[in-house]
């Protein structure tokens, strides 16, 4: 008996046998077949060609499936695999399909994403696919299997595509599972225009749950400012608030950036919703609105933060951040008892703690406090102080007129390994000029300038405002000179520098060097936009001015300028020794007592009128948000020096009818010449306008009020008004006690005059040559020639050099003592 013939599959079992296991998510189980006969094994060792004719179909040779199925989705069977590479090899020819190469039937799931899924398609012509292949009724399995295939495709090729599947999304009968997908991929993809969109026409009960989607992703952009007014939108009809962590960076985005409304928008919604019981999340708070000058919410922030349920635990960070905002606030006596808490409560001060202590200290003449802190800090703490530390401390020696005690600090940082800064040379050019020491100071700038050492914009900013402040030509030129040489070096000319070179070429009339700086400052903005300001300024003020008396149509007053003490922030400081009211309930287990009492009357904070350490600029440089102001500043101080004073009245006017507000700066200088002027009503009327709403008030404010007073002959009131300030922690400098000591010497009370020497040096303060001229001129024409004379040799042994007025002083005094001489005894 013959054997019977081997068997040989038909054309689709031999098909299957070369389409393994990729052919479906489970293998295919083939019949037990003969082996090979020598026609068949020859036929295997040929080369497989890249198709193979099988009767009328082109069928795919087995490599070429197994890549296909390797490379995309696996296929259930050989007609899906056939149905798949038809379509993939139209689509990689053209991104449209044409209906009639879609079957009638539905195409089965592994098709749809075998295609959604194939790396060598274009993104074009999968999307074309999808929207020709699925109806927006399609079933809802269909969708959520296919879906979000396509949008991670579309997003990581083609962000754009993704915009054409929103009407496809919203035309479905359940665009609650295609949406929230949809919107993910454009935030994720940075598509915000179309991201809004999709929210501007999703359905209203919808919307919620979308706008919770969103916020996180908007949040985490790579832009997240630009988003804001998004975000501001979204967050109260979202259904529920983004988690702790993206709300920390979002406040901390917003504080970074100095956007306090929008800063305030989103506290606010998360008050409302309820406070998240995080630890950063307050600490950013009450750092921001201490920023802000809101000590009334940031120490409410403290009290609701420790009444938390939980409650949470106050650490470094947020002492810190309550330490800065009572410095800010000028509120250096309290920060100094919470200091002393927050050792006890056995929280360790670091570098930061530290710095804001001393600085704080040092910006209110606490000088004792602070030298107290920076050896506490060097010696028992044994905490490394930053250069921060050091150039605060130097700076606040300066300005507190110790100049022997500065120059010997220097010596200290260099002991202490601290290396000098660019700021710390600023510093010291700075403090020798404003203590008569110029000559030291262009010294000490032009050695630097040799050795190439640290030296910034800001140094030359200094030299070029001091040689413009005298407003000679040879002075003025050399300024230009140095703004060449900034020009040069790649420093930036900013307004501070233009502006005092506008002072200067006033007060010289060199116009010829205003054409100079045009043709040397080539790569600055800043200065068109300041010649520009000024001609239009100057168009402006060619009306007529139409006021009889300076400033009064500006600043009427109907008010009782006796009403001093109204005026003075009745809550600038609390008393540190001032004992807790007997109704009010004190916690005998609270670590931070002071704190405590300080936010249960935060509500009595008028912190707008609050007082600040910090004296106004003339230019404050924070580029288009203050320029006006910087450029009315610097105009009226120039008109105000040329005795123009109807002029900057009416540049005043210009600038507040178009909305805009001053700073500091801009009434103190306006006061100073009504002052100059007997003008004190229209002081007064200032000053009540102001009311705590325009801006804080600083030192120079109130020596302008004590000068006032003392023009008045209301020299008791003054003398009032200094011992209730010195209550309330408003730290009085210099000029105010020379102010008081010439009044008080005006109306005879020399011995009065004379105890605030004292009070001067108990104070940490050194007396400078006004002082001690004031004090031998007040005693020479009160006939007490020994007291002039014992301040003139005391002036001479603290090494304070006489000016042009000590002369005039002395020979008065001269005069004064030969007169004495020839009396009859």
């Amino acid at each position: 008996m013959s054997p019977s013939p081997p068997y040989r599959p038909t054309n689709e079992r031999a098909l299957s046998a070369r389409l393994p296991v990729c052919i479906g998510p489970r293998p295919f189980h083939f019949p037990r077949r003969a082996a090979p006969t020598v026609s068949q094994h020859r036929n295997s060792q040929r080369p497989a060609s890249t198709e193979r004719r099988q009767g009328s179909i082109m069928l795919p040779s087995a490599p070429a499936v197994r890549r296909l199925c390797t490379a995309a989705a696996p296929l259930s069977g050989l007609t899906d695999a056939l149905l798949a590479t038809r379509l993939a090899n139209h689509l990689l020819t053209t991104p449209h399909i044409p209906p009639a190469l879609l079957p009638a039937a539905p195409l089965p799931l592994p098709v749809r994403l075998h295609i959604l899924r194939h790396p060598a398609l274009p993104p074009t012509s999968k999307l074309s696919f999808f929207l020709a292949a699925t109806s927006p009724s399609s079933p809802p399995p269909l969708l959520a299997a296919t879906f979000p295939v396509l949008l991670r495709a579309l997003a990581m090729h083609s962000p754009p595509l993704l915009d054409a599947l929103l009407p496809f999304a919203l035309s479905s009968p359940s665009p609650d599972a295609l949406l929230p997908g949809l919107l993910s991929a454009l935030l994720s993809t940075s598509r915000l225009d179309a991201a809004l969109a999709l929210l501007e026409a999703a359905p209203p009960d919808l919307l919620p749950r979308l706008a919770a989607a969103a916020l996180p992703s908007l949040i985490d952009s790579p832009a997240p400012l630009s988003a804001v007014p998004a975000i501001r939108r979204l967050l109260p009809i979202a259904s529920h608030p983004p988690h702790v962590r993206a709300t920390n960076r979002l406040l901390l985005a917003l504080s970074k950036e100095n956007l306090y409304d929008d800063f305030c928008h989103v506290f606010d919604e998360m008050s409302r919703r309820g406070l998240p019981t995080n630890l950063r999340f307050y600490n950013i708070c009450i750092h921001a609105f201490g920023k802000w000058r809101r000590l009334d919410k940031s120490l409410k922030l403290f009290a609701t933060m420790k009444a938390a349920t939980p409650p949470l635990v106050p650490d470094v960070c947020t002492y810190n951040s309550v330490i800065r905002v009572l410095v800010i606030g000028g509120r250096v006596a309290d920060a100094l008892v919470v200091f002393d808490e927050m050792k006890l409560a056995g929280i360790h001060p670091d570098v930061f703690t530290y710095r804001a202590v001393v600085d704080g200290c040092c910006k209110s003449f606490r000088m004792d406090d602070a030298l107290r802190m920076f050896q506490e800090m060097r010696g028992s703490i044994g905490l490394k102080g930053d250069v921060v530390v050091y150039n605060s401390l130097l700076d606040g020696l300066f300005k507190a007129k110790k100049l022997d005690e500065a120059c010997g600090f220097i010596e200290t940082m260099v002991a202490d390994g601290i290396q000098c800064s660019a700021s710390t040379h600023n510093t010291v050019i700075d403090g020798l000029f404003k203590n008569g020491r110029a000559e030291a100071a262009c010294r000490l700038f032009y050695e630097l300038r040799k050795k190439g050492q640290l030296l910034d914009g800001i140094a030359y900013s200094i030299m070029v405002r001091e040689f413009c402040k005298e407003g000679t030509g040879d002075q003025v030129e050399e300024a230009v000179g140095l703004v060449k040489e900034m020009e040069e070096r790649g420093f930036v000319i900013d307004l501070v520098t233009i502006t005092s070179l506008l002072i200067g070429f006033n007060k010289s009339r060199r116009w010829d060097l205003e054409e100079h700086i045009v043709k040397i400052i080539r790569d600055s903005s800043v200065l068109p936009d300041a010649i520009r300001w000024k001609s239009n300024m100057m168009d402006a003020l060619r009306g007529p001015h139409d006021r009889g008396k300076d400033g009064t149509s500006i600043f009427p007053f109907d008010g009782d300028m006796n009403d001093v003490m109204g005026l003075l922030n009745p809550v600038v400081c609390t008393d540190t020794n001032e004992e807790t009211t007997q109704n009010e309930t004190k916690d005998d287990w609270s670590l931070s007592p002071h704190l405590d009492h300080l936010a249960k009357h935060a509500d009595h904070l008028n912190n707008s009128a609050m007082f600040t350490t910090h004296r106004g600029q003339r230019v404050q440089g924070m580029g288009g948000k203050t320029f006006d102001a910087d450029m009315v500043n610097t105009y009226m101080s120039i008109f105000l020096a040329k005795g123009k004073l109807s002029v900057a009245c009416k540049l005043f006017e210009i600038f507040t009818n178009l909305g805009r507000k001053g700073t500091s700066y801009t009434y103190n200088s306006l006061m100073t010449s009504f002052v100059k002027k007997g003008y004190l009503k229209q002081v007064w009327a200032v000053l009540h306008e102001r009311g705590g709403q325009l801006c804080p008030n600083d030192i120079a404010t109130y020596n302008l009020i004590i000068q006032g007073l003392g023009q008045m002959g209301k020299t008791e009131v003054a003398s009032s008004v200094m011992d209730e300030l010195s209550k309330k922690g408003v730290y009085m400098d210099i000029v105010m006690y020379n102010t008081l000591i010439n009044q008080l010497g005006k109306v005879g009370k020399v011995e009065e005059a004379n105890c605030l020497l004292e009070q001067i040096i108990t104070r940490g303060m050194k007396p400078d040559v006004v002082t001690f001229n004031t004090l031998i001129n007040i005693n020479a024409k009160a006939g007490r020639l020994k007291e002039a004379d014992k301040y003139l040799r005391r002036m001479i042994a603290e090494g304070i050099a006489p000016n042009h007025a000590t002369e005039t002083i002395l020979i008065f005094l001269d005069k004064e003592i030969e007169k004495k001489r020839q009396q009859p005894k």
